[in-house]
């Protein structure tokens, strides 16, 4: 209601409301206080309507505020207002109070919301505070500064000005939004609307109203003298991590599954697994009920799981905290930043999963929650009428290389790795932010005026200002920096993303070359040998070396290790999408037979091709990445795009784990402990013929022929002394001729073609000694006999005998 054009009564308004500006589309749900006044406490209010004078602070005149009747006592009292400051940009403690500064060039004016906890629950607004423009604006730039108790209480903002989504606007006064820089530095802070993952809001609202944290300098995290890890990263194992499916299956029997408390008791399985990076899927506050609807396939809700669709960027996931909203989600800070710290003292970095691409307000159908009610034709990558561009596939692209939009994107990567103690950051298809912006709004790439239409919006740019200042930025190029090198729009730059020597890929060439080679398809044996030595063919020309290569064989995004080895299509109608969802080319293998229910000849031989991606993956020069659950062989039954299952599918299950049957962990920690102890095995720079060398069925004669389906090495190790590495990915068995090497004998330690526990000969085996002999009379011969499909390491020792 306007309470300057009530319907119950008429106001005439003395000549000193002159200078307080009205606007007809100002809602005002309980009480408005001008920007300018000094002081505002419950004094002032009375039980009737009233215009009251009150001595403005810094300018000397009168102003007003205007009350409408009301009975109940205010919820903040004596707030003070004053003037504040353009910068920093977000709420801020300082000079004894609070101050609120937020960016919007196309706004015609500026609310201030205050929310009670019991107000938001309730979509309410307690206070609103008018800004004044000639006041409470320098610039392009909204500012206010308060003082007062600021307890358990929240912030939004209202903006009005031109709804006209032709030209790009969507302002909208009804609205509350967010602050994209509702961040605190030094400070915690939180967006908050719901405490429960998937729990519907107020009146089953899949949107409810959220809010920002008003920060306070009370309460600061111990971080107990932590300090970055910062290992080089061509020493790192990276394990691909979901918070909420890590924990949430009930056999990890937890005191608080689901969350980052969960993952902080479940360390000491990644420790023994030889992981030490996570990298967390997207952790920046999301709507997990974007996608909420009834799922009549599973009998349950569909939910967006995986999260890569982003409400703020400064907050963590509220709903992933055993606290929830309590304490008005500061709890929810504290619960990650432990996290970081418990992980730290493993030994284990920590890497965000970040989504800069687009935002969860999608296209023009979408949902005005923060930066489309602030200033939607700055933040979007639009076309000259209006219309959103889909380089991302979400409805939306962030407008990354847009001067406000790029220094917002680095001063959100500042705040994780000062205030969170984040280590590096993988970018979501990363591809987008090389893209130039919208020019048709006179601003090139550059923030400079341009005439006519010197470069199309999405040209892919040689030199992307963001990726520029990003990789110089003396905070940021101290961390690691990964790209998923492509975009839904077909940019595709693998081996040719803008680097300044500093970023990363992941190398989804190297996961498709190795799935094709190991499953037996010809013409890859050259391609699995370049894959095998960092990929030089995609990094060396350019500068760059073996580490800026990401390697990984699976992802979130597609089969588990176990289904790639299971199925030869997708099995996606669990999602409810007739099977139309998900990637059709996954270049996978069933070994035979399709599905769970087969003989067990084949499931010995995928569990020989589950070995054999592993092997390769640690024995590949570059960073191997693992993804969650594939170290016991979960399986989602062939779905190949699970975003939308909060429930067994997307969950780790502990329980198989645990399984005396699941030998294939004990496995996967032998190979990556062997990894770190070969210092060959992650070498700074590609290898050459003086460290590594090719072979064949015989020893020097490799074969890169079209029909080739055998690759072997051998590579000298300061450690190891030298290590002779096989592939075998033919349907037949085959002897090979091993390397002379005078005084000196080949020594099995790795075969997938044998059972467990012999299919890797660590020094804790009884029979280790037996197992070794029966080997004897192949090895007395310099022979090893390879089956069909599998992988041998072995190791060069003195000959007593010789």
């Amino acid at each position: 209601m306007n309470l300057l054009h009530s319907p119950s009564r008429s106001l005439q308004l003395p000549k000193f409301i002159s200078h307080f500006q009205i606007t007809p589309r100002f809602y005002l749900p309980k009480r408005v206080i001008t920007s300018n006044l000094e002081t505002i406490g419950s004094n002032i209010f009375s039980t009737s309507t009233a215009l009251i004078p009150i001595k403005a602070a810094s300018e000397g005149v009168d102003t007003a505020v205007v009350v409408e009747e009301e009975e109940e006592e205010p919820k903040f009292k004596k707030i003070q207002v004053f003037k504040g400051r353009p910068a920093p940009f977000g709420a801020t403690v300082r000079d004894g109070g609070v101050n609120f500064a937020i960016f919007s060039a196309n706004a015609v004016s500026a609310t201030l919301c205050l929310i009670s906890l019991s107000d938001l629950s309730e979509n309410g607004v307690t206070e609103q505070i008018f800004l004044d423009p000639l006041t409470n604006k320098t610039g392009d730039v909204w500012h206010v500064l308060l003082k007062g108790d600021f307890k358990d209480m929240l912030y939004g903002y209202k903006f009005d000005g031109n709804f006209s989504p032709e030209v790009g606007l969507y302002y909208d006064p009804s609205k509350i939004v967010l602050d994209p820089y509702a961040k605190v530095s030094f400070f915690r802070y939180s967006v908050i609307s719901r405490g429960e993952f998937g729990v519907l809001g107020h009146d089953d609202n899949r949107w409810p109203q959220m809010a920002c944290m008003i920060p306070t300098a009370e309460n600061k995290f111990d971080w107990e003298g932590d300090s970055p890890l910062k290992y080089p990263q061509r020493d790192l194992i990276i394990y691909e991590m979901h918070v909420r499916g890590f924990t949430q299956h009930e056999s990890s029997r937890i005191e608080f599954p689901g969350t980052y408390l969960g993952v902080v008791e479940k360390l000491d399985h990644l420790k023994e697994l030889g992981v030490n990076c996570i990298e967390l899927m997207p952790c920046h506050e999301f709507n997990e009920l974007e996608y909420y609807g009834y799922n009549s396939v599973l009998g349950d809700y569909k939910v967006n799981f995986w999260g890569y669709s982003t409400v703020n960027y400064f907050s963590p996931m509220t709903r992933y905290s055993s606290a929830g909203t309590r304490n008005c989600g500061l709890d929810a800070i504290n619960e990650f930043k432990l996290l970081v710290r418990e992980a730290h003292k493993r030994g284990i970095e920590v890497f965000m999963d970040v989504v800069f691409n687009h935002t969860a307000e999608g296209n023009e159908k979408g949902p005005i929650l923060s930066f489309r009610g602030v200033d939607n034709s700055i933040y979007y990558m639009l076309a000259p009428k209006g219309e959103f561009y889909n380089y991302s596939g979400c409805g939306n692209t962030f407008n990354c290389n847009h001067p406000i939009v790029r220094q917002f994107i680095l001063d959100c990567l500042r705040y994780w790795v000062t205030e969170m103690h984040v280590d590096g950051f993988r970018f979501d298809l990363a591809s987008i932010m090389t893209r130039s912006s919208s020019l048709w709004d006179a601003v090139n790439v550059f923030g400079s005026p341009i005439e006519g239409d010197l470069l199309t919006t999405g040209t892919p740019l040689s030199s992307p200002p963001l990726i520029d200042m990003m990789s110089n930025d003396p905070i940021l190029r101290d961390v690691k920096l990964i790209a998923e090198a492509w975009d839904a729009g077909g940019l595709y730059q693998v081996g040719m993303f803008p680097h300044w020597r500093v970023w990363s890929e992941w190398n989804g060439k190297y996961r498709d070359v190795v799935r094709q080679f190991i499953k037996g398809t010809d013409g890859f044996s050259g391609a699995f040998a370049e894959c095998l030595c960092g990929s030089p063919g995609l990094y060396q020309e350019g500068g760059r070396k073996p580490w800026n290569s990401i390697n990984f064989v699976c992802a979130h995004d597609g089969f588990t290790l176990a289904d790639l080895v299971t199925y030869n299509e997708k099995h996606n109608l669990a999602n409810g999408e007739d099977n139309n969802d998900g990637e059709n080319h996954n270049n996978s293998w069933n070994c035979g037979q399709e599905g769970e229910f087969v003989s067990i000849s084949v499931k010995k031989l995928r569990k020989r091709q589950m070995k054999n991606f592993f092997l390769c993956l640690m024995v590949s020069q570059g960073v191997p990445m693992i993804y969650m659950g594939d170290e016991y062989g979960h399986t989602k039954w062939g779905n190949n795009n699970t975003y939308c299952h909060d429930n067994y599918i997307n969950y780790f299950h502990w329980d198989k784990k645990e399984e005396s049957s699941s030998d294939f962990f004990r496995f996967c920690c032998l190979m990556t402990k062997f990894r770190h102890e070969c210092e060959s095995l992650g070498l700074n720079d590609f290898p050459t013929a003086k460290r590594l060398q090719w072979h064949g069925h015989d020893p020097g004669t490799p074969d890169w022929s079209e029909t080739s389906r055998f690759v072997a090495f051998t590579l000298i190790d300061s450690v190891k002394g030298e290590i002779y590495i096989a592939f075998n990915a033919s349907h037949l068995a085959v002897t090979i001729t091993l390397p002379e090497r005078p005084g000196y004998r080949w020594e099995p330690l790795v075969d997938t073609g044998k059972p467990a526990p012999f299919d890797f000969l660590s020094s804790d085996i009884p029979e280790r000694d037996l197992a070794i002999k029966q080997y004897s009379h192949f090895l007395e011969a310099n022979l090893y006999p390879m089956l069909s499909y599998t992988s041998i390491i072995l190791l060069l020792c003195p000959d007593d005998n010789a």
